[in-house]
């Protein structure tokens, strides 16, 4: 085989060229020398083929060959890159915010490893290491882990066993406040002609408590002015009209109007035709009908 032609093989065709190489040199006795000349390739490289059939077998000559310019971070610097990107806030790394963006990740390659890098060049490293830029989950440091794990892991099956043995129906209850000029969706449209949907002028927002049970049966209702502990117990009295048949095991976060004197003692006068139940502080993730 003439040399310069078997460097201008593809990756699977000098994969062959490697296997035929070491079997030549281990079954037939062939010197290293003879095969490398024979090839094209230096006696390093061959012998280097050699050492690595000898540790792990052929499959270790199928390791698919790179092509191009070496990537300017090691295996040790994309390894502990990954680390610093996922494992720690940019705040906790003297950055003022807190999502990365590529600009960061290039000044913190420059800090960490002393490689300056392009944009794009940063954009391609963190696509190779499996990274791609997501919409972040917001959690409120203030959260307690052990408190809302034990509410995943014990409070709520709790509840659910209560409701069963009680035949009631659970819900996650929230308040939301809607604007007029907020606008959600998506809609069909001819491509390149932007489709117009006619709606007011005026702005104003509109508050909403809503609910949804574990099966997903939502339960809403709009309310004039602010959300106090008035307010929250009408929409629990329609709440219960609309369940007649049913107690109803309400869940709520720590809003005033939740845990009011006044809401409790209209609690306790349905007698268990309502039960309230708090969700632990600051985990508004534990809540579906937070995304309603």
């Amino acid at each position: 085989m003439n040399g310069k032609r078997a460097k201008k093989l593809k990756a699977d065709e000098q994969i062959r060229v490697r296997r035929y190489a070491v079997e030549q040199i281990t079954e037939r006795g062939a010197r290293v020398e003879d095969i490398a000349a024979a090839l094209g390739y230096g006696r390093s490289t061959v012998f280097g083929w050699v050492q690595k059939y000898s540790q792990g077998g052929l499959g270790e000559l199928e390791t698919k060959l790179r092509s191009g310019r070496p990537p300017k971070l090691d295996k040790r610097q994309r390894k502990k890159l990954v680390k610093l990107i996922i494992g720690r806030d940019p705040r906790q790394l003297r950055f003022a915010f807190a999502l990365w963006t590529r600009e960061m990740v290039a000044e913190l390659i420059e800090r960490e490893f002393g490689v300056v890098m392009s944009i794009s060049a940063v954009g391609r490293t963190l696509h190779r290491l499996g990274l791609s830029p997501q919409r972040s989950l917001w959690r409120a440091y203030q959260a307690n882990p052990t408190a809302i794990e034990a509410w995943k892991t014990q409070e709520f099956p709790s509840i659910r066993e209560q409701a069963a043995r009680a035949g009631a129906i659970v819900f996650f209850q929230d308040e939301a406040s809607v604007r007029s000029d907020f606008h959600a969706g998506t809609t069909w449209g001819i491509v390149g002609e932007t489709p117009v949907v006619k709606t007011t002028g005026a702005r104003y927002s509109v508050n909403m408590i809503s609910a949804i049970s574990s099966q997903g049966k939502l339960h809403f209702r709009l309310v004039e002015g602010t959300v106090g502990s008035d307010a929250f117990i009408e929409y629990c009295k329609a709440l219960l009209s609309d369940n007649p048949d049913r107690p109803v095991f309400l869940i709520v976060d720590g809003h005033p109007s939740h845990r009011s004197k006044k809401t409790k003692e209209w609690v306790l006068s349905t007698n268990g035709r309502l039960r309230l139940f708090y969700l632990p502080g600051y985990s508004p993730q534990l809540n579906p009908d937070e995304w309603v």
